[in-house]
């Protein structure tokens, strides 16, 4: 019986201990551990803002900080995260448009391209990731629409009950 006991304890520690899965819980450490808040400064012509004394490609824009670190986007909800990965073709294009001279550690391989500029995505990514953000966006705007029409549709059934209910009220008196 004890044996037991003792056993049931061990296996009931060692589930405990398995984490489980949730997405949205889903962060990453990406070494970005500040302290305080950043000083964040307007890049020009932009509605982006960088951090030019964080040591990392750090931005924000729309109430989100993004990271951009050894080839890959991560997006955090606070200025210390917690960072998630983001598919390049979810990345706002703003800060897509960030010119080269705004990043703190650019890659290497952007050696050629012009500072005031922004990077060329294209080659790093390829086309594909262009066109399905394209699509996304696509998509996107549908269902706005779809939204609106499902709005309007839901109005005028409304104010088709308030009709009748107005007219049997009418017939009442």
């Amino acid at each position: 019986m004890n044996r037991r006991t003792l056993l049931g304890g061990f296996a009931t520690t060692a589930l405990a201990g398995i984490p489980t899965l949730s997405w949205a819980e889903v962060s990453v450490n990406i070494g970005i551990n500040l302290p305080a808040p950043p000083r964040l400064v307007v890049i020009p012509s932009s509605p982006v803002v960088y951090a030019p004394s964080v040591e990392a490609n750090y931005f924000s824009f729309g109430g989100q900080f993004y990271v951009f670190t050894n080839g890959y986007w991560y997006a955090g909800p606070r200025y210390n995260g917690p960072w998630t990965v983001v598919a390049p073709e979810f990345v706002p294009r703003p800060i897509l448009s960030v010119p080269v001279r705004y990043y703190r550690v650019p890659p290497p391989a952007w050696g050629h391209s012009r500072r005031e500029a922004p990077p060329q995505w294209e080659p790093h990514w390829g086309r594909r990731w262009d066109e399905r953000r394209e699509v996304r966006h696509e998509e996107q705007q549908e269902e706005r629409r779809e939204d609106r029409r499902e709005d309007r549709r839901e109005e005028r059934r409304e104010d088709r009950r308030d009709n009748r209910r107005e007219r049997q009220g009418d017939r009442g008196r």
